[in-house]
């Protein structure tokens, strides 16, 4: 990665991703990628996707029937972890086969249309310190983003906010920060946190509590004045309804290879209109950007760059927005070149 990522839970330093085509009889290819924080996954969850590939030889091109004929199969097993990622990057691939076939791009075929998308700058700004991050956040506002996103859980609170100030002065007022605590906190500790952080002007605190923590997340979005944001670490819709049952949130990023790819978004989408839930996204861009145009609550795009070295034509960006290519499919096309120099063997 251009730009390592040190978070409050770990420091991420690859972008370890397996590389999905699906082909068919008809010549048709379909792309897409799933992504994972631990090298060590990449092998076992090609193996996986190639084996939960081969149960769908001959089956007809039908995103929906194929998503219910794998998750029937893996009933004992369960769909989180690899399972869904698996799952997720299959169910991507058929979609872009699909809007390849009708020849559109994936938003047009979904219903909506190719438009810009408001995209934060994600890349970087990890736990580093005032300085560092002053500076790199400059760096990041810089290509015209007009939002850019700050990880906290430094050892105390006064360092959280000073991070944050040195940020804001640093960026100025007209730039949108997001925060982000990857789930490093206690209920107890993640309230007093939020309600110091209240009076800097965050768009959202993120995970600031273990992602499955309802409870714990509700008691945090009570407190706080300044916006909840969780959704990255639920696995489905299931997860996501639980959340929203608990009113553990004011905001939700579903990430595109948990929530059960397009068709698992479309889900996602669907259970957050009612409530008027803003919905952002977690990675994948590329096609995270198609996602976002027919979200009847779309907010922010997450963009990070970490696909982009082994992409043909990686995702345009203007003016701090995603530019949503209009040709058919979801856009991603390797770059072969690219792909055999970064190949894990």
């Amino acid at each position: 990665m251009r730009r390592p990522l040190a978070t409050a839970g770990g420091v991420v330093t690859h972008a370890a991703i397996v590389l999905i085509d699906l082909e068919t009889e008809e010549g048709i290819a379909g792309a897409s990628y799933a992504w994972t924080p631990a090298p060590y996954v990449v092998k076992p969850l090609a193996q996986l996707v190639e084996a939960l590939g081969g149960l769908l030889k001959g089956d007809p091109v039908a995103p929906i029937p194929i998503e219910q004929k794998l998750r029937k199969r893996l009933t004992l097993l369960g769909v989180q972890g690899l399972q869904a990622l698996a799952v997720s990057g299959i169910d991507v691939a058929c979609w872009d086969v699909v809007a390849k076939a009708a020849g559109l791009p994936l938003a047009s075929l979904l219903g909506g249309s190719p438009r810009p998308i408001p995209a934060y700058n994600s890349n970087g700004l990890g736990i580093m310190g005032p300085e560092r991050a002053a500076a790199e956040a400059v760096e990041l506002a810089a290509p015209g983003f007009k939002a850019i996103k700050v990880r906290l859980g430094y050892p105390t609170i006064a360092e959280d906010v000073a991070v944050v100030r040195a940020v804001r002065r640093a960026v100025g007022d007209a730039v949108i920060l997001m925060s982000d605590y990857n789930q490093a906190l206690l209920p107890p500790e993640a309230e007093a946190r939020a309600r110091a952080l209240d009076a800097e002007g965050l768009a959202w605190i993120e995970e600031p509590v273990r992602f499955d923590d309802y409870v714990g997340c509700a008691r945090v979005a009570a407190a706080a004045s300044t916006p909840i944001q969780i959704g990255e670490s639920c696995w489905g819709v299931h997860d996501m309804q639980k959340a929203l049952d608990a009113n553990a949130c004011d905001l939700f990023m579903p990430d595109l290879g948990k929530i059960g790819g397009v068709t698992g978004w479309l889900r996602a989408a669907a259970l957050a209109e009612p409530r008027g839930l803003p919905i952002s996204t977690h990675l994948f861009p590329e096609v995270s950007a198609h996602l976002m145009a027919v979200t009847p609550t779309a907010h922010w795009l997450e963009y990070m760059d970490w696909a982009s070295p082994i992409l043909a034509e990686p995702l345009a960006l203007r003016d701090g927005h995603a530019i949503i290519p209009e040709r058919p499919g979801n856009g991603l096309a390797w770059n072969e070149e690219a792909v055999a120099r970064f190949l894990v063997p």
